[in-house]
Order: C-alpha cells, then sequence, then structure tokens
C-alpha cells in the first residue's frame, strides 16, 4: 500500500504547519494569503488521506493530536531545510544586485537611516530594499529579514554582525515642559523592554503618566506635541526645533546599534556591500546618534 504520507505536496505541509503555528485556521489562511474556507476545505482533505486527525478543535484554539505532533514536526524540519538552502543560495550570488530585506524600527529608519538608504540606492541601482519596520526582531534564521539594524545590548548569537554606534537618550519636552509637573509619556506594552520603559516603571508614579505609546516615533511626536516629558533617542529628539533637552544623556538608557545578518549571507557581494556602506555612513553621524 502507498504510503499517504508521500502523496502531499509541500505547500500542504505548509498549511499544516501555519495551523499549528497560529492554532487557528483564520490566521492560518491570513499568513498563507488564502481564505479561510480554503484552508478548511484542504485540511480536512488531508486528514481524510492520512486517515487520521491532525488537529483536535477547542474553544480556544486547534491543538495537534499525536499524529498531527508528527507531521508538524515534519514540515517543520522540510521548512528548515528549505530556508537553509535558500540562505546558501543567496548567500552564494556573485553580483552585488537583487533584493535585500532590511528590518529595523520606525524610529531608527525615520531618524537616522532613511538618508543612509537613499545614498545607498543611488550608489548601487542595481540592489532594492524592502523595508520592514516593527518592535519585534526579525527571525533571521527563517528569512523574515536579510538584515536587521536594530538597538541591542546582546544580539542573538546566531547572527553575526558589527557594532555601529551606541544610542544616547535623554529627557525631552516642548518649550514650557518641566520636569517637576510636567505628565510623563510612556513607551507602551511593545516598547516594555526598553531601558526607558523600565525607567518609569520604577521612577514615575502611575498618576502622572499622561500617555503611553507603542512607539519611539509616536513618543517623539506627543512630546513635540506638548503632551508631556519622555525620553528619547538624541537621534530624535535633537533633531525636532520644538523639543529641548531637559536633563543630560543618560547613560543606562543607552543602548548599541548593531548591523546583522545571518552567517550564511555575510559573504553574499549585495549583502557585504549593504553592511559595508551603513556601518561608513553611521559613523559620519555618530554625533547626532551618541549625543
Amino acid at each position: 500500500m502507498a504510503d499517504p504520507v508521500k502523496s502531499l505536496e509541500w505547500d500542504d505541509f505548509r498549511l499544516i504547519l501555519a495551523v499549528a503555528e497560529q492554532q487557528g485556521l483564520p490566521a492560518a489562511a491570513a499568513r498563507l494569503g488564502v481564505a479561510h474556507s480554503t484552508v478548511f476545505r484542504r485540511l480536512g482533505q488531508i486528514e481524510a488521506l492520512l486517515g487520521a486527525p491532525l488537529f483536535e478543535r477547542h474553544r480556544t484554539g486547534y491543538a495537534a493530536t499525536a499524529t498531527g505532533e508528527e507531521v508538524v514536526a515534519l514540515a517543520a524540519r522540510m521548512q528548515g531545510q528549505i530556508t537553509e538552502l535558500t540562505r546558501r543560495l543567496a548567500g552564494q550570488a556573485v553580483a552585488a544586485s537583487g533584493e535585500i530585506r532590511v528590518a529595523t524600527s520606525d524610529a531608527l529608519l525615520h531618524g537616522v537611516l532613511l538618508p543612509v538608504f537613499a545614498r545607498f540606492r543611488a550608489a548601487h541601482p542595481g540592489v532594492r530594499l524592502d523595508l520592514v519596520t516593527g518592535n519585534a526582531a526579525a527571525n533571521l534564521s527563517r528569512r523574515d529579514a536579510d538584515v536587521a539594524i536594530r538597538a541591542s545590548e546582546a544580539p542573538p548569537e546566531t547572527l553575526v554582525g558589527r557594532r555601529a554606534a551606541r544610542i544616547a537618550w535623554a529627557l525631552y519636552g516642548a518649550a514650557g515642559m518641566q520636569e517637576a509637573d510636567a505628565p510623563w509619556l510612556a513607551p507602551g506594552d511593545p516598547l516594555a523592554s526598553l531601558p526607558a520603559a523600565g525607567f518609569v516603571r520604577r521612577h514615575v508614579p502611575a498618576a502622572r503618566v499622561g500617555a503611553r505609546l507603542d512607539s519611539v516615533l509616536a513618543l517623539a511626536a506627543a512630546a513635540e506635541a506638548g503632551m508631556g516629558i519622555a525620553h528619547l533617542p538624541c537621534f530624535l529628539g535633537d533633531a525636532r526645533p520644538a523639543l529641548r533637552r531637559l536633563a543630560p544623556p543618560d547613560p543606562a538608557l543607552a543602548s548599541d546599534l548593531w548591523l546583522l545578518t545571518h552567517p550564511d549571507l555575510r559573504q553574499s557581494p549585495r549583502i557585504r556591500i549593504f553592511l559595508d556602506y551603513c556601518a561608513a555612513e553611521i559613523a559620519g553621524s555618530k554625533g547626532l546618534i551618541e549625543g
């Protein structure tokens, strides 16, 4: 009798893995870019082919059965092998051309990197940039991005790169704001790991927090609008004429700026040229970044 698993295609394994990771059909469908009904129908067909249910349906989501766990583990191994092959092929590119997916934060993008990227594109028009912003760290091992430009005190050991600068933070407010009586603007939950967020938790009474914002760029804009005072990276605070420093940079809030990539990609011409270019450009802006 033929092995039913051998009848499955890679798209079937991708679907099973998506359902397991997202623990539900709507989120899995969104990840795969297909309709919810498509995922429901194909999952039923796969389970019929295998002769066993792969997931148990609970009120809180989908949980893999014992058979499902085996198939999910196989799908994860397959995805890992495909991703590793893709990385290696990308790392063997022979020309400084193609696409680079760059993950960074909105604050770094708008405060430091956009002019750098514009000059890089002018110098290397054969390289296209796909820019992804967010507070969550991209998984470079899964090719969520080729390069990450991030503030971090401890970058993942699985990545390689270089420290480009030390990001200074200071307290800022609009004209007329005084630290003694002004409301505070606090980093929201997505920024909870920032030293500035820890400072507010430890030193600022809840009653003095006027607003919480989920991005550093939003913090700067709110401070500029006069909503309150906030710790900001100096490259953002000093660049806004409506803001002024209320205190010198606090070394306890500083963090390193890293340029990171996966080891399999570091010898790719486009990645190497991009990292070298960004490092040189950032070095020229150290005065602004380091306060």
